[in-house]
């Protein structure tokens, strides 16, 4: 299946609850991973952080690689990263079948994000709070995705942003339904409903779920909170 199929899984699903793996119990990967599609979700969000863009180093390629050997589901993998560019075709080869990197850090993201959408995956820019959406608009026609930070990236379990709301629906509001919206930071049963009111198709939920003792009932009541708010 490509990832174009997988756009328009989560296309159809919207609004939808993506669990990141971040805060997850890696020395029980296989049984977090099992857990949590037993829970019913449709796909995972990795962060891939390298130290250097955000303070913090959380995984690479190898466990993206053991990742994606341990389910079918669509991997969602989010590049945390300063040199996108040298890794993007790699992260291709490793099962990423959404792939976003971000703004902040690329001079032409037009032409990175077409060689993502050229090897059949999605392709995705990042914002962080403080970026404008000014930023980014001359990219957006080459963009299946655009995923919004609600905090600042780095580290799990960050209080949410409400600048990410108005940049939501100010993309929303400028490009219709071109391109799928995803939300990531602080997204929880308070903040999910607003996020979904102001336009996110893809919430993108760690410690609400990973850092509960029953994923199942987690994922459900998030989903209900985000399909109530359409």
């Amino acid at each position: 299946m490509t990832s174009n199929h997988h756009l328009a899984e989560f296309r159809g699903a919207s609004p939808l609850v993506l669990p990141s793996l971040l805060m997850c119990d890696f020395g029980n990967l296989e049984h977090e991973i099992r857990r949590l599609e037993a829970a019913g979700v449709q796909g995972f969000h990795l962060d891939v952080m390298d130290g250097h863009f955000v303070p913090n180093l959380s995984f690479g390629l190898p466990v993206v690689e053991v990742i994606r050997r341990l389910t079918d589901l669509p991997l969602d993998v989010h590049l945390m990263i300063s040199n996108p560019e040298q890794y993007v075709s790699r992260y291709i080869s490793a099962g990423a079948n959404l792939l976003s990197f971000h703004a902040e850090v690329v001079e032409d993201a037009g032409a990175l994000l077409e060689e993502i959408r050229t090897a059949g995956v999605g392709a995705g820019l990042a914002i962080n709070p403080p970026t404008p959406v000014e930023a980014i608009e001359t990219a957006l026609p080459a963009c299946d995705f655009v995923l919004v930070m609600s905090v600042m990236p780095g580290f799990g379990g960050q209080s949410f942003d409400q600048v990410a709301l108005e940049k939501l629906r100010d993309i929303r509001s400028k490009t219709g339904d071109q391109f799928l919206l995803e939300v990531d930071g602080g997204v929880n049963e308070s903040t999910i409903a607003a996020c979904v009111e102001a336009g996110a198709d893809l919430l993108v939920v760690g410690s609400a779920i990973t850092s509960q003792s029953d994923y199942q009932a987690s994922v459900e009541k998030l989903t209900r909170l985000a399909h109530a708010a359409v």
